[in-house]
């Protein structure tokens, strides 16, 4: 099985795909948020399931990015189910809590939690090198909030549960 998860953005979205028995990534990317929609419209992502980080409210003030990055959480919500996925809105709170057992890790956190269950003593924070890739390789900014909520719901599926526990 096939996942796709999306952290949305005003302007550019991090997206992953990870096959969810092993969580490897298959394909990746940062990208302008209408190319993403369009890939998505055109079915340009070969995927099973999909994901897609929902914004919450903490009772701080938001400005004008964040009522954007709702309108694309939205477009992206209704377009995927058009090309008979199904899909669901997660809160990044529950991934925290996943992958660092606290509501209170930061981006840096989840990060080196992904880093230390994939790639542990792989050099450059699992990416490797040009010559020599590692399990990350490639990634940047979004692209690591997107993996995590990714391997996310790849665990709650528990195929991959399952096969790390037989290993």
């Amino acid at each position: 099985m096939r996942i796709l998860a999306i952290d949305p953005g005003n302007i550019e979205s991090g997206w992953c795909v990870i096959d969810a028995d092993t969580c490897r990534p298959l394909d990746f990317g940062k990208t302008d948020n209408e190319d993403l929609l369009e890939r998505l419209q055109l079915s340009g992502l070969v995927v099973d399931k999909a994901v897609i980080e929902m914004v919450a409210s903490y009772g701080m003030a938001v400005g004008k990015t964040v009522f954007d990055t709702c309108v694309w959480v939205g477009r992206f919500y209704e377009t995927i189910p058009y090309t008979h996925i199904p899909v669901d809105l997660v809160y990044r709170q529950p991934v925290k809590v996943h992958h660092c057992h606290s509501a209170k890790a930061k981006d840096s956190n989840v990060r080196q939690a992904l880093v230390d269950r994939f790639a542990p003593g792989q050099p450059n924070h699992g990416k490797g090198t040009k010559a020599e890739p590692g399990w990350f390789h490639g990634f940047r900014a979004d692209i690591w909030q997107a993996y995590a909520l990714a391997v996310y719901a790849a665990d709650l599926t528990g195929t991959h549960s399952r096969a790390r526990a037989a290993e």
